[in-house]
């Protein structure tokens, strides 16, 4: 892999994916930071000031695919491909109870957490090197052998369907080098994951990127933890 790493990481404007971003920069990596709404983002607004040229904040609403058009136009003019792509965007739509679960949810949470990172994968396939690591932020909410409840079904339907994405793409990118793999960060104290969670952030994305980067063509398709241990799919 080259250093600095060229990185695009989604959903960066709190959580997860603002963890990355940050641990990222402080290791020296050039970092592409989509939000929804990058203008209101002010942390990550405070990064780019504290890493002028290293960080770039370009908009993304990863459930549209004409926003994934125009983060595609955009990209080469701040970043001329990518290393790392991180896509951790999702969305949790809470309170859903067995009988009163919206289709609206079920369609929000599938063109979020699943679809959407294929898209994205798919419109960025020019611009990610060869080499390069794919991580999708996965949940073990969505693994079928380890459910135990109904619970959340439009984000555990839609994170089990985002492990097969995974998957095809560990086989599409396959003949490029390209490794791809499902991570599921554990129960991280963030926005969704609430203030009792057993991780920080900080933990989460430090476990995180050493499987990324201890990652070979032999692991691209698995569903691994934060500590690079096998989660059943």
């Amino acid at each position: 892999m080259p250093s600095p790493r060229r990185c695009l990481v989604t959903g960066a404007n709190r959580g997860l994916g603002l963890a990355f971003t940050e641990a990222l920069l402080e290791r020296g990596e050039h970092v592409v930071a989509t939000a929804r709404k990058p203008g209101r983002a002010t942390a990550l607004n405070a990064l780019a000031g504290e890493y002028p040229g290293r960080l770039h904040l370009l908009p993304l609403e990863l459930g549209d695919p004409r926003s994934i058009d125009a983060l595609v136009r955009e990209l080469p003019l701040v970043c001329e491909g990518i290393d790392l792509l991180v896509n951790n965007a999702g969305v949790l739509h809470s309170g859903e109870r067995f009988g009163s679960v919206p289709a609206a949810n079920l369609d929000d949470s599938f063109r979020t957490n699943a679809s959407g990172p294929l898209q994205l994968a798919q419109a960025l396939a020019k611009q990610i090197a060869d080499g390069a690591r794919v991580a999708n932020i996965a949940s073990s909410w969505g693994s079928i052998a380890g459910l135990e409840a109904f619970r959340t079904p439009s984000y555990a339907i839609s994170k089990a369907a985002q492990n097969m994405v995974t998957a095809l793409l560990a086989k599409a990118l396959a003949p490029r080098g390209i490794v791809v793999l499902a991570l599921n960060p554990g129960w991280v104290r963030t926005d969704m994951g609430g203030t009792h969670a057993e991780l920080s952030a900080d933990e989460a994305v430090a476990g995180l990127l050493q499987v990324i980067d201890a990652a070979g063509a032999a692991d691209s398709g698995r569903f691994l933890d934060w500590r690079g241990e096998d989660v059943p799919w």
